[in-house]
């Protein structure tokens, strides 16, 4: 363990898109030739063909490939990297330590908190002038997604937590927070700018442009509760409770215990997005003074050769210099 340590960041970040770019050409190669199999005959072209979406078949298909692409896209380079960069994977990507609960509070606060100017920040974003055949892109991810969302039971809703909302969001926050975001903080020495550029690329990625700016506001805020605590497990709990949230709320509509629609999107005032700016920024400086206070803090990865340091537990903040 800890082969990479010797490697400069850049080198490193080289590798680790290397690594992920080829895990993403595995899964590809999987999909196009096992898709038939595991969706009942359909193949890959009629994922967009709406007919076929009505057979059990094709949606317990479609599950598998979504169950796949979280796990061979995110989670396994993401802790094959974690390997291969630290003596201590765990203590490298900030798994090391149980969360305390005023913290877990602070932090899935910071996420609620933030919904208002979530929302904003979408309703803004789906007026961005894009071409139509992205349009018509972005109305069959959220067709299919809706079709994922299709919850006849409770049984459904629980399955659908685990692999809409828990799988991606321990994936996602590995690959992004865990691992790249530590390797960007060493390469441009600044955690805050490290967070940025993290949360830009978890939101490009998703290859959807009409939900940018919501999806990057989400991912600085996991990144950022992650660089005031180092600790992973509360971007992880963040990351559940946006995506838990909205599984939750779509099933008890479709169960007709509640009015609201929560697959609709609703014009919030920007006054509650910017008093939801405040909140949730107010939140994150509790969460880092907690943080401090604790002796918990982001710490940057240990340097080539530096055994001792490998062997602590994340105890430095990168605030110390600032």
């Amino acid at each position: 363990m800890g082969y990479l340590r010797q490697y400069s960041p850049f080198l490193q970040l080289i590798t680790f898109l290397g690594l992920w770019f080829a895990f993403m050409l595995l899964y590809s190669l999987f999909l196009a030739g096992f898709f038939p199999a595991i969706s009942g005959g359909y193949t890959i072209g009629q994922m967009e063909d709406t007919k076929v979406w009505g057979d059990p078949a094709f949606v317990r298909g479609l599950k598998i490939v979504q169950f796949l692409y979280t796990l061979v896209s995110f989670l396994v380079p993401g802790l094959i990297f974690a390997y291969l960069a630290h003596p201590r994977p765990a203590v490298y990507m900030g798994l090391a330590q149980r969360p305390r609960t005023l913290q877990l509070l602070l932090a899935l606060l910071v996420v609620f908190c933030a919904l208002p100017l979530v929302n904003v920040l979408g309703e803004w974003n789906s007026t961005w002038p894009v071409s139509q055949s992205l349009r018509d892109l972005e109305e069959l991810a959220t067709k299919q997604t809706k079709l994922l969302l299709n919850m006849p039971d409770i049984g459904t809703m629980l399955f659908n937590l685990l692999l809409l909302a828990l799988l991606p969001a321990i994936a996602e926050e590995v690959f992004f927070r865990g691992v790249l975001q530590r390797i960007l903080t060493a390469w441009v020495k600044n955690g805050w700018a490290a967070a940025i550029i993290a949360a830009i690329i978890f939101s490009a990625i998703h290859m959807q442009f009409l939900g940018f700016m919501p999806r990057l506001l989400l991912g600085f805020l996991m990144g950022a509760i992650y660089l005031v605590t180092g600790n992973l497990w509360l971007a992880i709990a963040g990351h559940f409770l946006n995506n838990g949230l909205q599984v939750v709320l779509v099933y008890l509509y479709q169960a007709k215990m509640i009015s609201y629609d929560a697959m609709k999107d609703e014009h919030v005032p920007a006054m509650y997005g910017l008093f939801s700016a405040l909140v949730a920024g107010l939140l994150i400086w509790q969460l880092y003074k907690k943080a401090r206070a604790a002796g918990q803090a982001f710490a940057l990865p240990p340097e080539p050769g530096d055994e001792e340091q490998a062997a602590e537990t994340d105890n430095d903040s990168i605030f110390k210099d600032h």
